[in-house]
């Protein structure tokens, strides 16, 4: 028994690794800001991947974490609390394994991401709230003796932050030929943490002058975190309407220490970012892009005024034609009250 199951770990590793093997990089984006010589935006394009978006990466190392670990065998049936994007990726990769996955989500997240779990073979368990999300995955998964993946505690520990074609040494290894090779900032957001652990970490184990910033959505406790350990949870009544990013509880995965830089973002900008972004480059960018795009713009405009060169590297996190129906939708964002106008004419404006 115990041989069959190894056999099993064996072609499911070799599957993903073979998945991995068929696709490209994803691309850098060069963007140049006439307004500002000297200093050139980048965006990693991560909306390329199978599952179109930054998640994808998350989910493989998830699973092969759960896959090498052992706890992961035939008939597991894989379940995650999840805002959408990751969930359509670890449907992917459970379905490419021969195994079932659910998605645990809030009712808000954009009809196009529950399409897209279930696309890719995934069922959806809809909870009320983000914060009933959690007790209801670990339930299911024990309820069924299946494993509970747990994004926001493992993603920092599941990813190779050395390297191993991690997201850190993509972008240095793209960036080895432009003007300005080592990156001034690298801009992301953070909403397990994992992706700025890697890249926190990556930067130091390279030695790299480059310094991190991590955008956040105004109404999540990231931020907050950052600057006073002692806070746990944003103000009540506090709230985001970024999927992807901002959380309303401190994750085991987001690591403060390596983050040199916080930006608090409010929605209404990272929707006018995104809007200008997506018009700059020629097709639409989720908010979670919006809200990176607003960060970096304020650190082009401190480059500037300080007399420096250099560049900036960002995430595209995925692409916009999943928020067809909130984001891109002027009579969705008037219904939240979100007056992004004013902060898109001036991104608009820096960006061209």
């Amino acid at each position: 028994m115990a041989d069959q199951r190894r056999a099993w770990s064996d072609e499911a590793v070799r599957r993903i690794e073979a998945d991995f093997n068929r696709s490209a990089d994803t691309h850098l984006i060069r963007v140049e800001l006439p307004k500002f010589p000297g200093i050139t935006l980048y965006l990693k394009d991560e909306s390329v991947h199978p599952t179109g978006s930054l998640k994808h990466r998350l989910a493989r190392s998830l699973i092969l974490y759960g896959l090498c670990n052992n706890r992961i065998g035939p008939g597991t049936l894989l379940v995650d609390a999840t805002s959408g994007s990751t969930a359509v990726s670890e449907a992917y990769f459970a379905k490419l394994i021969g195994l079932k996955f659910v998605a645990v989500i809030p009712r808000s997240t954009s009809p196009a991401k529950i399409e897209a779990i279930r696309f890719h073979g995934g069922d959806v368990h809809m909870v009320d709230s983000a914060s009933e999300m959690y007790p209801a995955a670990e339930r299911l998964a024990a309820e069924a003796g299946g494993l509970f993946l747990d994004q926001f505690t493992y993603a920092e520990r599941a990813t190779d932050w050395r390297g191993n074609n991690n997201i850190a040494q993509s972008i240095f290894q793209q960036m080895a030929r432009e003007d300005h090779p080592v990156p001034a900032w690298i801009v992301c957001g953070a909403g397990t943490g994992g992706t700025s652990a890697t890249l926190g970490r990556f930067i130091r184990y390279g030695r790299y002058p480059t310094r991190l910033c991590v955008a956040d959505p105004e109404g999540s406790v990231f931020h907050r975190h950052h600057a006073d350990r002692s806070v746990t949870a944003p103000p009540q009544g506090a709230c985001c309407l970024i999927e992807g990013i901002g959380r309303p509880r401190v994750e085991p995965s987001f690591v403060p220490e390596v983050i040199d830089r916080m930006i608090a973002v409010p929605d209404a900008a990272s929707i006018g970012a995104m809007r200008a972004i997506a018009t700059r480059i020629g097709r639409p960018v989720g908010g979670s892009t919006g809200t990176n795009i607003h960060a970096c713009l304020q650190l082009v405009e401190e480059m500037a005024a300080a007399g420096e060169v250099g560049s900036i590297v960002t995430i595209l996190c995925d692409s916009g034609l999943r928020y067809a129906q909130t984001y891109y939708d002027d009579q969705w964002l008037e219904a939240q009250g979100l007056h992004w106008r004013e902060f898109g004419q001036k991104a608009t404006h820096l960006l061209n």
